[in-house]
Order: structure tokens, then sequence, then C-alpha cells
């Protein structure tokens, strides 16, 4: 998973197909998937995958209405494709289905 280090690469990511995962150091339930995201980029892997911290890109958070992390929003050709957001913890089931459904 690439991680995002300027706005710059965030322009950039969102005209591809891309998937951004806001998350923090600190959050339990983002560290939860840490094991099980390399088997699912490889799962999609037509999909580039990037690591947000959210408390690093806050103000994209703000922007993208990112309260709760760990957050999945995909990006195609500069527009949101879908997202899925909230504070609870995700299995790498849900995370699956969430991929899945994005075609």
């Amino acid at each position: 998973m690439k991680r995002l280090s300027t706005m710059a690469e965030y322009i950039e990511a969102k005209e591809s197909k891309s998937v951004l995962m806001f998350s923090a150091t600190w959050c339990g339930d983002c560290r939860f998937l840490d094991p099980f995201m390399p088997e699912i980029e490889k799962k999609f892997e037509a999909w580039t995958f990037y690591y947000v911290d959210r408390d690093e890109f806050m103000e994209l958070a703000q922007e993208l209405d990112i309260f709760g992390i760990p957050s999945f929003v995909a990006f195609e050709n500069d527009n949101e494709v879908d997202r899925y957001v909230g504070r609870e913890r995700k299995t790498p089931e849900q995370v699956e289905a969430f991929l899945n459904g994005l075609g």
C-alpha cells in the first residue's frame, strides 16, 4: 500500500483507480486490518491502495466527510466511485464486499 504524503499525490491518485484508506497509527480498529490488507490488495490489483494518515491530512478528511476510521474512499477518473465510511471495526470480509461492489 502506498502512503499518501502530499496533496499533489492525492490529486494524482483520484485520477486513476484508487482506494484511499483513512487511518491513524493510534487506531486499534485500523491496526486490526493491517495483517489482511496485503492479501486484499492482491485480490483487487486493478486498484491502487493508498494509506492516508487522518491526523496528517485532517483537512482532506474533513473535505471528504471522513469522521470515523478506518474508512475507505474509492476514486476513478477524478470521481468518487463509492465509500465505506464509519468508525466501527471492519472485518476483512466487509472490506472485500465493499471492493467487490466497485465493479
